[in-house]
């Protein structure tokens, strides 16, 4: 029996009773029904998509669902993110049933600018200036709108890295030109089987094959008797690596999710072994041939002088895959500026003896800190300048060492060099969530739910309210 109130007056003990108060009258504000919970869910449920195939890690997404339902009224959300569909559920008290949400996450591209827009449409519903209805119409606009560059010019970007990279690794400016054209003809291949639908595994085996083949056609040419294979066919593997989740692979698995960690894991092996596949069958088919071909090319020795020429041509390599991911013009300022301090701090790392997979992961750490940092000050998701800042120093020409050991070379050296590639690139990937982790105490502090959601942030707001807007 409830009793509302309980006192004594005139030396006499008084009670009145009352009737049980209604489940919302305890706990919070009335939840609204049945409709507006589906409505809500369905939104953040297609935030949480739009993340997902942008390359978000599972720990942002759960974080922004979180964000989304709270703000809108429903604070009580559990959920799910198993790598390839979205589960919500709402819990509305004891005297309500609740209600379940599944989206399947089907495409996965890369559109920064897209999920620029979408974490500008989170803050502001989080900071309660947006209704419900306006904000389906918002995500619609946001979700169907086209890419901000044409196609050809992410085309020309992707050259344009490889020309960049080449330049990084030591090659000389007509090796540059032709690993920009090789590395276009690849993508535009490439298109033209993604328009076919074809599974990307075979995406990476063509992309592997001609980028090999181009390169040794050249050499068997006998036209530019300079060019080694060496540095071209490490460009344009550095170009088809760049595209692979290694970063939200490893920010899932440190942050717990080891479910979606796992089939990100498993994802990222599978197109790296069709690069393998590729770039093997084409070495193989060389030699059957009869083409001629030159042995690896010693790397350059590290010298002060080269620290200028690296810093620029990392920049320039982070510059034009931001522009190939479709960043807004703003975060490719600031991606060249993280890629040239991640190839400037690898070279100072490298000329202080330190050994390759050490000066991975020292300079994506700072790639990181300053990602984390300078990112959110500007409004713009770190994971853009993460994932740009690591690129130029993806293992591409350590794996084609590797991979023409195995192949042409016979010998077993090239599997701890296969090795050496995949730990340094972990090392990139952890320190740059490594250098997002240190970033964040610099910042104006923790939020709440960000002590609730373990692991660094790479995209979704910081600080989400619970204001509701009907």
């Amino acid at each position: 029996m409830w009793f509302a109130q309980r006192g004594r007056a005139n030396g006499m003990w008084w009670q009145t009773k009352a009737e049980p108060p209604r489940w919302g009258a305890v706990h919070g504000p009335e939840l609204p029904d049945d409709r507006t919970v589906n409505v809500v869910l369905d939104l953040a449920l297609r935030v949480g998509d739009v993340q997902m195939a942008s390359g978000a890690g599972a720990a942002d997404v759960t974080a922004t669902i979180m964000a989304v339902t709270s703000a809108y009224g429903l604070p009580h959300c559990e959920v799910d993110v198993i790598f390839t569909s979205i589960t919500v559920a709402c819990h509305r008290g004891t005297e309500m049933s609740p209600v379940t949400s599944l989206r399947v996450v089907r495409s996965r591209s890369l559109d920064y600018t897209r999920l620029a827009h979408l974490e500008t449409l989170v803050r502001d519903i989080t900071a309660g200036r947006v209704a419900l209805k306006d904000a389906h119409t918002e995500l619609d606009r946001i979700v169907n709108a086209d890419h901000p560059y044409p196609r050809w010019v992410a085309t020309l970007a992707w050259a344009g890295m490889a020309a960049a990279v080449t330049i990084l690794i030591g090659g000389q400016w007509d090796m540059a030109g032709w690993a920009a054209l090789i590395t276009a003809v690849v993508d535009r291949v490439g298109r033209i089987l993604n328009r076919r639908a074809l599974p990307f595994f075979f995406q990476q085996l063509a992309g592997g094959l001609l980028a090999t083949g181009g390169a040794l056609a050249l050499l068997s040419s006998g036209m530019l008797p300079s060019v080694r294979p060496t540095v071209l066919v490490g460009a344009a593997i550095t170009v088809l690596l760049s595209g692979l989740s290694v970063v939200a692979t490893v920010q899932d698995a440190i942050s717990g999710y080891n479910v979606t960690a796992a089939g990100r894991a498993m994802e990222v092996s599978l197109m790296t072994a069709g690069l393998i596949a590729g770039v093997v069958l084409a070495l193989n088919i060389s030699v059957a041939l009869g083409f001629p071909y030159q042995p690896l090319a010693d790397p350059l020795p590290q010298t002060a002088l080269r620290l200028p020429v690296q810093a620029l041509a990392g920049a320039a390599a982070a510059g034009c895959f931001a522009l190939a991911s479709y960043a807004t013009p703003k975060a490719l300022f600031i991606a060249s500026a993280a890629g040239g301090l991640g190839a400037a701090g690898f070279g100072a790392l490298a000329l202080g003896g330190a050994g390759a997979i050490t000066a991975s992961a020292g300079a994506a750490v700072a790639v990181g800190f300053a990602g984390g940092l300078i990112a959110r000050r500007l409004r713009m998701p770190p994971l853009v300048i993460a994932v740009s800042g690591m690129v130029p120093l993806l293992p591409g020409l350590t794996t084609y060492r590797a991979l023409y050991e195995l192949a042409i070379a016979k010998t077993t050296a090239g599997i701890p060099t296969l090795m050496t590639a995949a730990a340094i690139a972990l090392a990139l990937a952890a320190g740059v969530v490594l250098g997002e982790f240190l970033a964040q105490p610099v910042r104006t502090g923790l939020s709440r739910l960000e002590r609730k959601i373990a692991g660094p942030r790479m995209s979704g707001p910081l600080r989400p309210t619970r204001r509701r807007l009907e």
